[in-house]
């Protein structure tokens, strides 16, 4: 199915809207990032390295999902989270892609060797993405703002 396709059932089916921009809905999703962060450092500590690498991609997709509210989108789902990061911000997505990837493996899947250095690796791209994040919602202006809402108004019909 192609990535059109699979944009119109998510609308149907309610999983992506338009909604009013939210600052403090964003707001909320940052901090829920951040203590994903957290969980994952903790859940690291007591060497568990599955439970961290989830928590690290979570980290991610919230932060992401903060993004979205600022320009009036709400999404349900992961693929369009990720993939929005590209198409209407012009993001670089492959760090998150990544992650979403790892934490598939590591979840759902045995057959496979996790090592404390996959944890520790997957943790560092979460800083190092929340922090690109960070600054590009830091430096957003009223007009990117109105610019990335017609791009997603684009994206979604």
């Amino acid at each position: 199915m192609n990535t059109r396709k699979i944009i119109k059932k998510l609308i149907k089916e309610g999983k992506i809207k338009p909604i009013s921009v939210s600052k403090g809905v964003s707001k909320s999703y940052q901090e829920k990032s951040k203590n994903s962060l957290k969980a994952s450092k903790i859940l690291f500590k007591q060497n568990l390295f599955e439970e961290s690498i989830s928590m690290s991609y979570y980290s991610m997709y919230h932060y992401s999902s903060s993004l979205l509210y600022l320009i009036g989108i709400k999404s349900e789902n992961h693929f369009f989270t990720i993939h929005s990061l590209k198409e209407i911000f012009s993001l670089d997505n492959e760090k998150i892609k990544f992650a979403k990837k790892e934490r598939i493996n590591k979840q759902y899947y045995v057959d496979f060797k996790l090592t404390k250095k996959d944890a520790k690796e997957l943790i560092e791209l979460a800083e190092e993405f929340l922090e690109e994040i960070s600054y590009f919602i830091e430096s957003l202006k009223e007009a990117d703002v109105s610019k990335y809402q017609r791009k997603a108004k684009e994206l979604l019909k």
